[in-house]
């Protein structure tokens, strides 16, 4: 019966429906198992894909943006092509730029004479992206004013010091312009040409800005809007009334036109608590000389007063910035003693601001700073100098030899000092002499000013200070590289001798207070009036720091009797009788000097930076 049925089943081509159907049913079977396996593998890449973009609100991932967040600005798929294809992106790249101090042309505001230029850090406008290219200024250029340009401060900028360069990733560089102004009617200045030092090479930053600084503190000039103040870090011991820096453009830039249009040098000095600008006492650096506390002093009101001009605020010395600014560099004075009372102010302010001290040294070893034709401080975290040469008439010294066979001691106009050669090359220089032109010999000058083998029998002292500095000024000319190194002269510190001079009984050491009324001050001096003619007439570019009349005001700053810790017989007899009062304590009124430099430095690097960016722009246009 079965066998029946078997043979009456129909077929479909020749072969039984069973057996077909059956052979369907697996082709379907494994037809879906196929479909699904590859489903599952699509759905899993996608939400593989999908989790490894877009992950949660609170990160992002390394190639989309977050399509989760409200901040998202852009799709998935054109952040994924950016990343790709970075240089194909619409959205502007921020551009890595290097800024640096170079000498400018500019006048200076700090006296009558050409104006400072910005030590030894080269500056240069916003280039392409990741590219920096030195801009040369025109080396010869001679301005009376200065040149209307636009202040440019770029946003977004966070920098930490590299080497002497400020570096900043900017997001702009030509919009939010003003123009400089001009300089005020009573403001003198010696225009003399200005070149700017070739630019260094590429740095990085990658500092976060950090908070911002007191009410009153002002921002510095010549340092881009957010400048971070890991840079312009405040001293330790300064308080608001210190000048620190000013997140925001606007604060920046009131600082920069304050200074730039200000002369910083007209003003008085106050008593502000925050200063010396160091502890007394605490740098073994000092000359006995210098080191009036030390040496028994009991008044300590004269440390703690500031310069203060009429109509701005000068910036108190940063000495971490001012490290950063040489670094790398040689910052030389050069001068008579007066100038290494400078030059000690500012090797202990640096000091200071120094993390291991252990890493400033002189570099001979020496501790005692008298005797030497030079001194040179090591900063070796900073790879600089700062350095002193003696020569305090800066041209040199003679002797004549006489048919007895004795030697006559002469001052030869013509030649400039021995050591000359030897800071030729610094990137920054200091010049300064005046006292040595007071002295008895040389007041006179009978038998003692020496041109080739003349010998004059006579010659009046301004004339013999004309020469000697038309020497000094064509040797700089000659010598002197404008597009490396940056020039300085600093002005004559009046003396106040009372009843006599140095030599004669002078005293000093009941003066406690500065001078208070203008009245008695005294006449600028005429051999002043000769060294800004002979800088008109120069060639390059130099800075006068004429500190003459601010420091006339304090009587108050000399050791006086306090120059040493042991007297001599004579001097224990009669102590009042034997005092200083041309030099100046230590901490006291070089400190200030160093500070009217450090201001100066400020303003070039802004006017410099202003200049590259103006070049920049009519180069592009």
């Amino acid at each position: 019966m079965a066998e029946a049925t078997k043979h009456h089943l129909p077929t479909i081509n020749g072969g039984t429906l069973l057996s077909d159907l059956k052979s369907l049913f697996s082709i379907l079977k494994t037809r879906r198992t196929v479909a699904f396996v590859y489903g599952f593998m699509f759905a899993f890449v996608a939400f593989t894909v999908f989790l490894a973009f877009s992950p949660s609100p609170n990160s992002g991932s390394p190639w989309f943006s977050n399509i989760f967040t409200s901040s998202s600005t852009s799709s998935s798929s054109s952040s994924f092509f950016s990343f790709l294809f970075p240089n194909g992106t619409s959205s502007p790249q921020q551009q890595n730029q290097t800024v640096a101090f170079a000498p400018q042309t500019e006048p200076s505001r700090s006296i009558s004479t050409a104006a400072a230029q910005a030590p030894s850090v080269n500056k240069q406008p916003p280039l392409v992206k990741n590219q920096t290219q030195p801009t040369i200024l025109n080396p010869n250029q001679t301005s009376t004013a200065l040149p209307k340009q636009p202040l440019v401060t770029p946003k977004n900028t966070t920098s930490k010091p590299e080497s002497t360069t400020l570096v900043k990733n900017q997001t702009e560089s030509t919009q939010n312009s003003d123009k400089a102004a001009v300089f005020k009617a009573n403001q003198t200045s010696i225009a003399a040409p200005k070149t700017p030092v070739a630019a260094a090479g590429n740095k990085s930053s990658n500092s976060a800005p950090q908070s911002g600084s007191p009410e009153k503190s002002v921002a510095q000039k010549g340092v881009e809007s957010n400048y971070t103040a890991s840079v312009l870090k405040k001293q330790s011991n300064e308080t608001n009334s210190g000048v620190s820096v000013k997140k925001g453009k606007q604060g920046n830039d009131d600082l920069v036109k304050s200074l730039m249009n200000c002369d910083i040098l007209h003003g008085e000095w106050v008593k502000d608590d925050s200063y010396p600008l160091y502890k007394p006492g605490s740098c073994p650096l000092i000359d006995e000389q210098f080191n009036c506390i030390l040496n028994g002093r009991p008044d300590k009101d004269f440390q703690k007063f500031k310069w203060k001009p009429k109509d701005c605020t000068l910036p108190r010395l940063d000495g971490s910035h001012m490290l950063e600014l040489l670094r790398g560099k040689r910052f030389v004075f050069v001068g008579d003693s007066l100038n290494r009372n400078m030059w000690e102010s500012l090797v202990c302010i640096l000091r200071n601001s120094a993390k291991d001290k252990s890493k400033v040294f002189e570099a001979n070893g020496r501790t005692h700073f008298r005797g030497e034709a030079s001194y040179s401080f090591i900063f070796k975290d900073y790879n600089c100098t700062v350095e002193f040469f003696v020569s305090p008439f800066l041209v040199r010294e003679w002797e004549m030899p006489e048919k007895d066979g004795s030697k006559r001691e002469t001052l030869r106009l013509d030649l400039v000092g021995r050591s000359s050669d030897l800071y030729k090359d610094a990137d920054i220089v200091i010049f300064n002499t005046g006292h040595w032109w007071t002295h008895e010999k040389t007041s006179k000058g009978k038998d003692y000013y020496q041109e080739g083998s003349h010998v004059y029998g006579e010659l009046n002292v301004l004339e013999a200070f004309r020469k000697a500095l038309t020497t000094w000024a064509r040797w700089v000319d000659a010598k002197i590289n404008p597009r490396k190194s940056i020039v300085f002269f600093r002005g004559y510190s009046a003396s106040h001798f009372s009843g006599g001079q140095w030599n004669s009984g002078g005293q000093c050491d009941s003066e406690t207070l500065p001078i208070s009324n203008e009245t008695y001050l005294r006449p600028y001096p005429p051999k002043m009036l000769v060294l800004e003619k002979v800088l008109r007439n120069m060639k390059t570019h130099v800075t006068y720091l004429n500190i003459t009349r601010m420091t006339d005001f304090r009587k108050d700053g000399h050791p006086s009797i306090y120059r040493k810790q042991h007297l001599s017989d004579a001097e224990r007899r009669s102590p009042k009788s034997f005092q200083d009062c041309s030099h100046w304590c230590l901490p006291g009124v070089p400190d200030a000097w160093n500070e009217v430099l450090y201001a100066e430095l400020l303003v070039k690097l802004y006017q410099n930076r202003q200049q590259q960016l103006q070049l920049q722009q009519q180069k592009r246009a």
